[in-house]
């Protein structure tokens, strides 16, 4: 070709020249500082075949080396790595990301009209702030509810793993601990994820990887509202230890007017109460399964009312969800009634068999005990015992 690496240097004025990488956290590792190798026109692009500069370097320790993969230019124009091809903003790939803002960027794969099409590329990206992206991805809408259900909200370092040793799988391994590829049994080789294509994964067509989280999102649960029109209050769990009231308040006060917010530290959950059902309902869409804060994912579920709590407390159930223990030396029947006794449920209801148990301990005078051994009707009390003699 007139562009490749060899001794024609035709149309070289638009061979790629650059300082640094566009690269993603993850493929960056999770050490802040790096050593990177820069080669100038090191290798042709696998999406333009133009020839740019390849970095190297290592993420991590007990990580392999990688280098970028494609030029500055195509990664600008699909917003993606320049090493895993995933989108910057929301770490997916390409189809999962247009599917999602329902976009359709037809990239042309002939040569001339691919060099025509990364000219003109080139051209709006140098007249642009490089704030935003450009072609079809810069006038596609900000956001989609599927993207942020998947949005990956931290690195994902395993995927920098070294591969697997095929020596050490035949057998034929001789490194020991020195050698650089795991030492682990392979997966299905018939898995799809095991076969992928750069160029598919750019292009957005047949990628193994985009078709399973596509699948994932067809089945991703849905959060209903309840049928008692009286509930407007959500519940928001795992929040951790550094979320406050004020945090949640600012982002859920766009949605509407907020009655109450109630933390409990205690089980890292809160409590919000709108002041409509109306509000509620947004809130609960507009956060499902895509609330974000402080970089941590937060748990999204409808309040319950206090005929629900009642009845589950009536079952067996406290109000956090635990199971309610019986007492020892209690009937079975008596157990519960006792136990809604303590949480105010009414007074208790005795069992039908057998003589009533002792009252609980709010209501016994002071300086009484009572002990399971002291019933004349078990075996093995001193009452037991006279009426045997």
């Amino acid at each position: 070709m007139a562009t490749s690496l060899g001794s024609n240097t035709y149309n070289r004025q638009n061979w790629e020249d650059s300082d640094f990488p566009i690269l993603c956290q993850t493929c960056l590792g999770e050490n802040p500082y790096i050593r990177m190798s820069k080669e100038k026109y090191g290798k042709e692009c696998k999406i333009c075949a133009r020839p740019f500069t390849v970095f190297r370097w290592c993420p991590g320790v007990r990580m392999r080396f990688k280098k970028t993969e494609v030029c500055q230019t195509c990664s600008k124009m699909k917003n993606v790595c320049q090493t895993c091809l995933l989108d910057l903003e929301y770490g997916l790939p390409i189809q999962v990301r247009d599917t999602g803002l329902s976009i359709k960027d037809d990239v042309p794969k002939s040569d001339v009209n691919k060099e025509y099409y990364t000219q003109n590329m080139e051209r709006e990206i140098q007249n642009s702030d490089g704030t935003r992206p450009v072609g079809m991805l810069g006038k596609a809408p900000s956001s989609s509810d599927m993207l942020l259900k998947l949005a990956r909200t931290s690195p994902y370092y395993k995927r920098n793993r070294p591969h697997i040793c095929s020596f050490w799988v035949k057998g034929e391994c001789r490194r020991g601990e020195e050698c650089p590829y795991r030492h682990e049994k392979p997966t299905d080789p018939d898995d799809p994820l095991a076969d992928q294509n750069i160029k598919d994964r750019f292009y957005g067509i047949n990628d193994p990887v985009a078709n399973k989280l596509l699948q994932r999102a067809s089945t991703m649960p849905r959060l209903d509202p309840p049928e008692d029109k009286t509930i407007s209050t959500l519940y928001i769990g795992g929040l951790g230890e550094n979320i406050t009231d004020s945090e949640l308040r600012s982002h859920f006060y766009q949605f509407g007017e907020i009655r109450t917010i109630t933390l409990v530290q205690r089980q890292q959950c809160a409590f919000i109460q709108f002041a409509t059902r109306q509000a509620a309902e947004l809130a609960a869409e507009k956060s499902f399964n895509k609330l974000i804060v402080n970089g941590r994912r937060l748990t999204v579920k409808w309040g319950r009312s206090q005929a629900a709590k009642s009845k589950e407390i009536k079952e067996g159930y406290s109000e956090m969800g635990t199971r309610l223990e019986p007492v020892p030396g209690l009937p079975a029947g008596v157990c519960l009634s006792v136990c809604l006794l303590g949480y105010g449920f009414g007074p208790p209801v005795f069992h039908p068999m057998g003589p009533p148990p002792p009252p609980p301990m709010a209501l016994r005078p002071p300086g009484h005990i009572h002990y399971p051994s002291q019933d004349p009707q078990r075996m093995g009390t001193h009452a037991a015992t006279r009426h045997g003699d």
